[in-house]
């Protein structure tokens, strides 16, 4: 466990002025970092996550989603607004129904990498187990 704890600390105390330089030289404004952190934030919520991978395959109304999600159509209605307020979907009228769709297609390219990874991190996790179990 000791080990585990001082594994992500460098053993010793050295400073590499042109590393922090460079970083220091491309990093981002706080308001880039802000909004950034609250994109991040919306994707971090499983209802969140659902609703967006259900609309970046269709369009949908708030009916469609609640069936899909088993949710009520109040509480999808919550999720949409917040993720309409960040400009991460976007809706239409048409007649008496709303229907949403993705807004924007790097948060659906970030929702495709995270589940890739997801899926890659999965396999390799397999792969070490089934590595580990044989004689």
């Amino acid at each position: 466990m000791a080990s585990e704890r001082t594994q992500d600390k460098c053993r010793e105390t050295a400073v590499h002025p042109d590393a922090v330089a460079a970083c220091e030289a491309s990093g981002l404004a706080e308001p880039v970092i802000r909004d950034l952190a609250e994109s991040f934030k919306a994707l971090a919520d499983p209802t969140r996550i659902r609703i967006l991978h259900s609309l970046s395959r269709q369009e949908l109304c708030v009916c469609d989603l609640a069936q899909l999600l088993g949710m009520a159509q109040s509480a999808v209605s919550h999720q949409l607004r917040y993720l309409r307020t960040l400009r991460i979907v976007r809706n239409r009228r048409a007649g008496n129904t709303v229907y949403y769709t993705c807004d924007d297609e790097h948060i659906t390219s970030l929702l495709q990498l995270g589940i890739d990874h997801i899926q890659h991190v999965s396999r390799d996790k397999e792969h070490t187990i089934a590595r580990s179990t044989q004689p």
